[in-house]
């Protein structure tokens, strides 16, 4: 096959492509806030939802994010972005539950700062809320399902909410719009190797 023929046939499969892109975009006319689920056993799902904060922070936006599990630790893009006069962050601040060993006291901080989420999931000013590890908070006990789901479905039309964490409960990702499942394939805390201050927090 000629060079020339290389290319016709590049451009035709290009133009098929741009057709069927096209096609897609044109049917995406609904606009209104989502609900996004990163779940999964892989690395990256905090990290990806203080992604999508950094990106709505640079257009403007008000932004709200609950911790609910890593509150205590350091967190390079919290540190970062925390003075950020468009962001709000709530930290449930018990640490990892193993640690704490205390159900009555989590469940407690849990749902402080829960009524601190459902603040922000009342206010149409906020324009994305990221609600970091909620499911733990799910899967323990600590939150009920429905008032998390009456919470979601209240929220003004507008706002986008990221929840992460691993096993997300299946009526959340019944209502999810996107829901993206970070999947492990080698993790480097598997093989002893520590996590890395700017890389992993």
């Amino acid at each position: 096959m000629s060079d020339d023929e290389r290319q016709q046939r590049h451009k035709r499969a290009m133009q098929r492509l741009k057709s069927h892109v096209d096609e897609r975009v044109a049917r995406a006319t609904e606009e209104r806030g989502l609900v996004l689920v990163f779940t999964g056993n892989g690395k990256g799902k905090t990290t990806a939802a203080w992604g999508t904060v950094t990106r709505a922070l640079g257009y403007g936006y008000n932004v709200g994010v609950v911790q609910f599990i890593k509150g205590t630790w350091e967190c390079g893009e919290r540190e970062r972005l925390e003075h950020d006069e468009h962001l709000q962050v709530h930290v449930m601040a018990t640490g990892f539950t193993w640690d704490t060993q205390d159900k009555a006291s989590d469940r407690a901080a849990c749902q402080a700062v829960w009524a601190q989420a459902r603040t922000l999931l009342e206010d149409d000013s906020v324009y994305l809320v990221v609600l970091d590890e909620l499911t733990y908070m799910l899967k323990f006990g600590y939150l009920d399902i429905q008032d998390v789901l009456h919470a979601l479905g209240r929220r003004p039309t507008e706002q986008t909410v990221i929840i992460t964490g691993r096993n997300a409960h299946r009526d959340l990702l019944s209502v999810a719009d996107t829901v993206t499942e970070m999947q492990e394939v080698r993790h480097a805390f598997n093989e002893g190797l520590k996590a890395r201050r700017g890389i992993d927090y």
